[in-house]
């Protein structure tokens, strides 16, 4: 049996701006696991990017360099995986067309992405080829590398299906080129924001991992508790009524976690005090990232060194696969007649 450590991971993210304790949680905790037990490709998804926010594309190159800075202090090891920038392997872009020639329309409309997003985003025009296609492009991310997993929460499993299905129409038509991706599904924690909606930077309630001491200890103080708790007299319940213990959970040991619960209930810890607790908590956990992010800031050039080298890997097995794919398209097979 193959082991997993020859097994290929691919997964990337937006360079959409600033990353924050749920981008930590949700994503950057799971791939430092991953990068332990599979052979893993992490990409800068600017392409991508450029479906919701291709009127403001000069953003997107700023925040490169500030996105994989995060990766990096929080523990992405670019010893371990292959970090680079989606455009900087163009073999994506090729690929991308030939899957579209085989898609058909109706297998993207029906995407819930698709109309989710035209609802949420109604400011923006999202009435493009690029934004109705972009679940083509994603697929042509994950089988360039011949992933064998790709890392999801449950509400992305429908992206990963399509790939899947796109996946088996090529090798269908034309050769088995591809194997077909399976989700690898992983433990999302529901992050909370400042005022309990989900951390996001367009909700302007996140607390990023950029931040200095002084800005978490100011955010939090700012933080929704129990709406039901108005004075400290006031007994409390924090496991069903309180947002920022929800934050607790993941900062506090568990025997702190069950002595605030008991206190709050009794009406003896009042929130200012369980805030100030919560923010030197989060300081402390976040204190490792800060250092090793000053330490990659001090010199200027080692990001886009790590980024040259990646690109450079990813090239190598794009080519390779772009060979076979288009002697699997052009070549006339068994299928073909």
């Amino acid at each position: 049996m193959e082991s997993t450590a020859k097994k290929r991971v691919l997964s990337g993210m937006r360079p959409s701006g600033k990353l924050h304790l749920g981008h930590l949680h949700g994503v950057l905790e799971n791939w430092k696991r991953l990068q332990n037990e599979y052979q893993c490709y992490f990409f800068v998804a600017d392409w991508h990017a450029l479906t919701t926010n291709y009127e403001h594309s000069y953003e997107i190159p700023e925040n490169i360099e500030e996105m994989v800075l995060d990766w990096l202090a929080v523990g992405i090891d670019p010893g371990k995986a292959t970090i680079f920038v989606q455009s900087d392997v163009m073999e994506h872009a090729e690929l991308s067309l030939l899957l579209s020639m085989i898609t058909p329309v109706s297998w993207l409309e029906r995407n819930p992405t698709y109309k989710e997003q035209q609802q949420q985003l109604r400011e923006k025009d999202l009435a493009t080829y690029g934004f109705l296609g972009y679940p083509v492009l994603q697929a042509a991310d994950i089988i360039m590398y011949k992933a064998h997993k790709v890392p999801v929460g449950v509400d992305q499993l429908p992206h990963v299906e399509l790939t899947r299905e796109i996946t088996r129409r090529f090798n269908y038509l034309y050769r088995d080129v591809f194997p077909v991706p399976d989700p690898l599904l992983a433990e999302v924690p529901k992050l909370p924001g400042l005022d309990g909606r989900k951390m996001s930077k367009s909700y302007g309630n996140s607390i990023f991992l950029s931040d200095t001491p002084d800005e978490v200890r100011k955010k939090i103080s700012t933080m929704v508790t129990d709406v039901e708790r108005p004075r400290k007299s006031d007994p409390g319940d924090p496991e069903n009524r309180c947002i920022a213990y929800n934050l607790h959970r993941l900062y506090l040991p568990e025997e702190r976690l069950e002595e605030i619960v008991a206190e709050c209930r009794a009406a003896a810890l009042g929130c200012v005090a369980c805030k100030k607790e919560l923010a030197e908590a989060v300081i402390s956990f976040l204190d490792p990232v800060w250092k090793r992010r000053d330490q990659l800031s001090a010199d200027p050039g080692r990001i886009g060194h790590i980024l040259q080298q990646g690109a450079d890997r990813a090239r190598d097995v794009a080519r390779a696969t772009m060979e076979q794919v288009r002697s699997a398209v052009w070549t006339r097979s068994a299928r073909s007649e």
